[in-house]
């Protein structure tokens, strides 16, 4: 096994994996602030969302990781939910947390939108 799993990457799939990884991570965080913070934070319909977010790149970074042919496909899908994700956190009015998770969200579905192409 190579030493460096992303070698066989092009350097476009290799930053889109990344930006799946941290918006993974930064809705998972995001979900637990929306959870402390109540309110509309906390509501079903916004967390549901995130939880699709937190999913979908999840997905969509094991089908790259995988070198599967399907990655196109999962990277359309996550594309979608994470504009979607993005628009929503940005509703949420001035929120650091909110803001982050909107500008991951954000270069995640542009760079999946490019490997979806």
């Amino acid at each position: 096994m190579p030493d460096d799993i992303h070698s066989g990457m092009n350097g476009e799939m290799h930053e889109c994996l990344h930006n799946c990884e941290e918006c993974h991570d930064i809705c998972l965080q995001t979900i637990t602030h929306c959870l402390t913070k109540g309110g509309p934070h906390a509501a079903a319909d916004h967390i549901r969302l995130l939880l699709d977010c937190v999913s979908i790149c999840h997905t969509s970074a094991d089908f790259m990781l995988r070198g599967s042919p399907l990655h196109k496909h999962t990277c359309r899908a996550c594309a979608e939910v994470c504009t979607k994700c993005a628009e929503d956190c940005e509703g949420m009015g001035e929120d650091e947390q909110m803001r982050k998770c909107a500008e991951a969200c954000r270069r995640c579905a542009e760079t999946c939108r490019k490997m979806a192409a």
